[in-house]
């Protein structure tokens, strides 16, 4: 389970890309570890297919395993329990992602999600064309479906070795357009790589469908109802005649997903120290199921399942898939065949002129614009990588091909796109430095301006050795103040500790959020900020005009002076600075934490925190 503690909580709905949260450094981070040993399993597939033991691959892979239940049969070899039940895992740790992404993530911003969405369609569209262009007459045209998809994993460990050292906007950019990437994949398999439709099971899986829909209107928290209806609509789907991909998007995306509710965490952390204080069975008991509760039950399913799917359900796949016996001229064949080139040609090309050019197009036209920090020759690079199709193309290709020669003349053009592709990012990113000088790929990490006592509000010694700034909301709900954390840190650290506060006020999630940062500057300016911040943090959810005025009133201030300043251009204008100070600081989310002038990614609870700030006390004793 992500741990709430553990997420940018308050992720600002504006033009400005905002800063990666926590489950999305994860899932990158998963993503990009798994694909050494999608690798491995690749390599270890082709030398097993091409060793003296190559008829063991054969025998293993075609071994039937049977299920049975109440007099129910389900029989399938290895290899199709792997491409139909355990990939199916694979595709519903995937929409489970899309789902948080279209509810809590980079796509709840249509525009910012546009130009993903157009360079998508055009990573569609160019190499199907190309494809269609080169494949041979006859059967080989069936295989045109092996070009539309790139692999997620393969994609982002190849961004790591080739790409910028800092890529994370890019890499979000990468992620965001393989999200839709998915989509049409799954789709075109659903529609055109399917069998014969069986309508009565069909109908069975909508219903399961519904049952999934259902329970998340209902807001039902435990994980248990989903993974039965999960199961059931595999079951369905299997027994219809669609492919299983189909069922494990759809489960996935019908899982709902939210940001975490400050009550529900309260409440969890309530039953916690209830626990610690009476070690209890049954108070255990009540604090899991709360700990649970305060997070949604599509991020629990996917910190669940996903280290499954990426560090052994692709693996096995690729294992199971990538094994072709070179042998006996069947390599020569292969690479003077047409097929092979049309796949090759169109992977390797396509995607990297079909994503290109929709992106170049979408900028030009005002559809969207690109994350910032990442220029057109990084957009260029990831393109190139994106032709590295590898599991949607290697599982396309089983379904497409009948005649197993042609199937393993595709397969070998994916292995080789590949590398190819590997090899054309690598190039395609250092000429982007070296011509463009784009060489990071990321937001700004360094405090801009840096802390000025004259200006910024301190508290503290403002000649303390350790700073910690914090961009803060006052209706975030995990903000420092409101969850306690800077209150502990200057605990701890006593004069040794600065503290500032600088206004980020996230107008399109919190409504009263600028007007309670005006207030705070009008009661600065009568030398009661800090009262003023601790009192508006205090009533988040009581920050109407009147109540304010009253706020102003129990401090002592001039009220009416406080009123006139309230509304005042130059408040405004204060919080506009630290507006711009955010944007140019790479601060776009609350609460976002600087650790002298270094941005703090990360987990920001006391613990983590206090261990920047003495490693910052280190660095500067050095």
């Amino acid at each position: 389970m992500r741990g709430f503690l553990r997420r940018q909580a308050c992720e600002p709905r504006r033009e400005v890309p905002g800063q990666v949260p926590t489950p999305v450094r994860r899932f990158l981070s998963t993503e990009a570890g798994s694909a050494s040993l999608l690798l491995a399993a690749t390599v270890v597939a082709l030398l097993w297919a091409n060793s003296p033991w190559s008829a063991s691959y054969e025998v293993v892979w075609g071994t039937e395993l049977s299920l049975s239940f109440a007099g129910a049969d389900l029989s399938m070899d290895l290899e199709h329990w792997v491409v139909d039940g355990l990939m199916a895992l694979f595709f519903f740790s995937v929409g489970l992602e899309v789902r948080r992404e279209f509810s809590v993530g980079e796509l709840t911003n249509r525009r910012r999600a546009a130009i993903a969405v157009v360079a998508a369609v055009g990573g569609l569209v160019v190499p199907t064309v190309l494809y269609l262009l080169l494949a041979p007459a006859g059967d080989a045209v069936h295989g045109w479906g092996v070009v539309i998809g790139t692999d997620t994993a393969f994609l982002l460990g190849a961004l790591a070795v080739v790409g910028p050292r800092f890529s994370t906007q890019l890499r979000i950019f990468l992620l965001t357009l393989t999200v839709i990437d998915d989509i049409m994949a799954v789709s075109v398999i659903g529609i055109f790589y399917s069998g014969s439709v069986d309508f009565l099971a069909l109908f069975v899986a909508l219903v399961f469908g519904g049952v999934l829909w259902g329970l998340g209107r209902l807001g039902v928290w435990r994980a248990t109802p989903y993974v039965v209806a999960v199961v059931g609509l595999w079951l369905a789907t299997v027994e219809s005649g669609l492919h299983a991909a189909i069922a494990g998007m759809l489960g996935g995306l019908l899982v709902g997903a939210r940001s975490p509710v400050r009550e529900e965490v309260e409440q969890a952390a309530r039953w916690f120290r209830a626990f610690r204080q009476s070690p209890r069975v049954e108070v255990g008991r009540t604090a899991r199921f709360g700990l649970d509760r305060a997070i949604s039950v599509n991020e629990r399913l996917q910190a669940a399942i996903h280290p499954w799917a990426s560090y052994v359900v692709v693996p096995l796949f690729a294992l199971a898939n990538a094994g072709i016996d070179l042998r006996n001229g069947v390599l020569t064949e292969a690479l003077t065949s047409r097929l092979t080139w049309a796949v090759v040609i169109a992977l390797v090309l396509g995607k990297f002129v079909g994503i290109s050019l929709s992106t170049v197009l979408g900028v030009r036209l005002g559809v969207g614009r690109l994350p910032r920090g990442v220029g057109l020759g990084h957009v260029f690079g990831g393109a190139a990588l994106s032709g590295i199709g590898f599991t949607v193309a290697l599982l396309i290709a089983r379904l497409a091909f009948d005649d197993p020669v042609m199937r393993d003349e595709a397969i070998v053009g994916v292995l080789l796109a590949a590398v190819l592709a590997t090899a054309l990012g690598w190039a395609v990113f250092r000429i982007a430095v070296r011509f463009g000088g784009q060489t990071d790929a990321d937001l700004p990490r360094r405090l801009d301006p840096p802390v000025d006592a004259g200006r910024d509000n301190v508290r503290g010694d403002v000649d303390a050795p350790l700073t910690l700034v914090e961009y803060g909301d006052f209706e975030c709900p995990f903000c420092s103040r409101a969850t306690g954390v800077t209150r502990e840190l200057r605990a701890r650290f006593g004069p040794n500790l600065r503290y500032v506060f600088r206004h980020l006020p996230l107008s399109d999630v919190h409504p009263h959020a600028e007007f309670a940062a005006r207030a705070a500057v009008a009661a600065q300016w009568q030398g009661k900020f800090w009262e003023m911040h601790d009192v508006l943090f205090e009533h988040q959810d009581q920050l109407e005009f009147e109540d304010v005025a009253g706020y102003a009133s129990e401090l002592g201030l001039d009220v009416e002076v406080f009123l006139r300043d309230l509304e005042s251009e130059e408040a405004a204008a204060v919080v506009q600075a630290d507006l711009v100070s955010a944007e140019a600081s790479g601060a776009v989310s609350t609460p976002t934490f600087f650790v002298g002038s270094r941005r703090h990614v990360g987990p920001h609870d006391t613990e983590t925190l206090a261990m920047e700030l003495e490693a910052s006390r280190n660095r500067s004793e050095v």
